[in-house]
């Protein structure tokens, strides 16, 4: 299989709905990549098995505030800056490329960056969805060594980094982002295919195409999108108030969404870091991370990113379970609700609502 012209409009859309918010503008990312293959031609989609075992899989991914990286548009060669160093450090070069993230940007822009380095691009990812830091990808969790960090800016700056664990992966790297003006782009965990196997999450590249596809030619996108999900319906309304600020490389704030026509007199907030994390209504958790949380136009079933919510816009919130990798005491320690400093246990998201989230709400545990 190969990605063509015409299948970036769909990827760009589903990767934006996995992207719970963040990952970067797809806007940007989908320009990149229709650019990259008028130029280079269409980008082979490849297997882990498709691989030889010693394969070099290079993730990638663009490290920063979203809203910092939706005005300071990327240049071309810092994927080839890093291609270059990889060839330096292992003496052999790359054998495909992977998106580090498949939300946002992050999921659509390495078409650009594979057909760039003239690589195919791996059907996998590490996350399944998009976070905010370094470390929590599904190498992490995995227990693969967070041993190098490869980072290049727009300015020409290539910087090699060798923390001794993800933690610190995520500290270094996001300082080197910050002086870079928060944006850069980052590859970590460079691996074989054969350590790829059950350390990355297979198949999500065709999961966001067909998450992309599932809205074209239908009446109702909205419900066609929450079917293809399997996801809750949150709350349908309008955005009432949004609050953010940029610090330290990431997008942070609330946002609150007043129900509408059925949802009258309900209100829901969001607490955000580049991504949405929770969603709060009277109180009570609906979603949380790992499980992922996504605000879609409600007419279009379009996802909005964090740094396009705009007061007055009509929306749905829609919640649905993470990966399974991300529901292990390994996964929940990584990017649960206490990674991101909430003194609350993990509650899935299938155990606060009913799906297809239209009933009564569930209350989260202590």
């Amino acid at each position: 299989m190969k990605i063509e012209l015409g299948d970036v409009a769909a990827l760009a859309r589903g990767c934006a709905v996995l992207g719970t918010g963040g990952g970067g503008d797809v806007r940007t990312g989908a320009l990149a990549a229709k650019r990259a293959i008028q130029e280079y031609g269409a980008v082979p989609l490849v297997r882990l098995a498709d691989l030889p075992g010693d394969a070099l899989v290079v993730p990638l991914s663009g490290i920063g505030a979203p809203t910092v990286s939706h005005e300071m548009i990327p240049g071309e060669r810092e994927p080839e800056r890093i291609a270059e160093e990889v060839e330096r450090l292992f003496g052999r070069p790359p054998g495909a490329v992977m998106s580090s993230e498949i939300g946002g940007a992050n999921g659509v822009a390495p078409v650009a960056w594979a057909a760039r380095l003239r690589l195919p691009l791996l059907d996998a990812d590490g996350m399944g969805r998009a976070f905010p830091e370094v470390q929590m990808v599904s190498m992490y969790v995995a227990g693969l060594p967070a041993d190098l960090v490869i980072m290049s800016d727009v300015a020409g700056n290539v910087v090699t980094i060798r923390p001794v664990d993800g933690l610190w992966s995520e500290r270094l790297a996001r300082a080197v982002c910050v002086a870079a003006g928060s944006h850069a782009l980052m590859a970590d965990y460079v691996l074989t295919a054969e350590q790829a196997g059950g350390a990355v999450i297979e198949g999500t590249v065709t999961r966001a195409l067909a998450v992309g596809r599932a809205t074209e030619g239908t009446a109702e996108p909205l419900e066609a999108l929450r079917r293809e999900l399997g996801a809750a319906r949150l709350i349908t309304g309008k955005l009432a108030d949004v609050e953010r600020r940029t610090t330290g490389g990431f997008v942070r704030g609330t946002a609150t969404i007043e129900g509408i026509g059925d949802d009258r007199g309900r209100t829901l907030t969001l607490e955000l870091q580049n991504e949405n994390l929770v969603a709060v209504e009277d109180g009570r958790f609906r979603a949380m991370v790992p499980d992922l949380i996504t605000v879609v136009d409600t007419e279009t079933a379009i996802a909005v990113q964090t740094e396009g919510l705009r007061y007055g816009q009509r929306v749905t919130v829609l919640a649905w379970p993470c990966d399974p990798l991300w529901r292990t005491p390994k996964g929940l320690e990584t990017a649960g609700p206490r990674a991101f400093g909430y003194d609350l246990d993990y509650v899935p998201v299938e155990n606060l609502t009913e799906a297809p989230a239209d009933g009564p709400v569930g209350v989260a545990g202590e």
